[in-house]
């Protein structure tokens, strides 16, 4: 067994095989690394300019409501599979928003309150247009970053979102 750690959010997977994405937001596994060589971004001290700043408070915004709508998703799912798939992208969404928690040094963050569609294939479009509208923004905070760690951070979750795409393109 080891320790691999994931260079965006932190956390520590234990397994004899680096995973292909973090268990826990998703990332590539081009940014997990073992255990002793990670130094992750949200384990430093950064001077964030307010351009980086408004753009961590605008992920921290759109991820809590992503987690929500995908809670909601998850409840109204017709299949325990869907359940489970909006379950786990509802996760992966929290750890993007707990990233930019951290960065910007706050205590806490509140998941909100949001409603969704009845209807399966609705609720589909939905996240496809929310996960293209994160990896857009994403895409564009990571060239407005000065700071290279954050333009990493930004390119990296935007990969995640774009994959987050590919899968529910694959149940239309």
């Amino acid at each position: 067994m080891k320790t691999y750690i994931c260079e965006v959010c932190g956390d520590a997977y234990i397994g004899t095989d680096k995973p292909k994405n973090c268990p826990f937001c998703g990332v590539d596994e081009v940014y997990i690394k073992n255990g002793n060589e990670a130094d992750p971004i949200v384990n430093g001290e950064y001077e964030i300019d307010e351009i980086t700043k408004k753009n961590l408070e605008t992920t921290l915004a759109l991820e809590l409501n992503a987690t929500a709508l995908y809670l909601c998703m998850a409840k109204k799912a017709k299949t325990y599979e869907i359940k489970a798939m909006y379950k786990r992208l509802a996760k992966v969404e929290k750890e993007h928003a707990s990233i930019a928690k951290k960065l910007l040094k706050l205590d806490s963050m509140e998941i909100p309150e949001r409603d969704c569609d009845e209807e399966t294939e609705e609720n589909f479009k939905k996240t496809i247009a929310l996960e293209k509208n994160a990896s857009s923004l994403y895409d564009r905070f990571a060239e407005e970053a000065k700071e290279e760690r954050i333009k990493t951070l930004f390119k990296a979750i935007s990969e995640a979102e774009k994959e987050h795409i590919n899968l529910i393109e694959n149940y239309l």
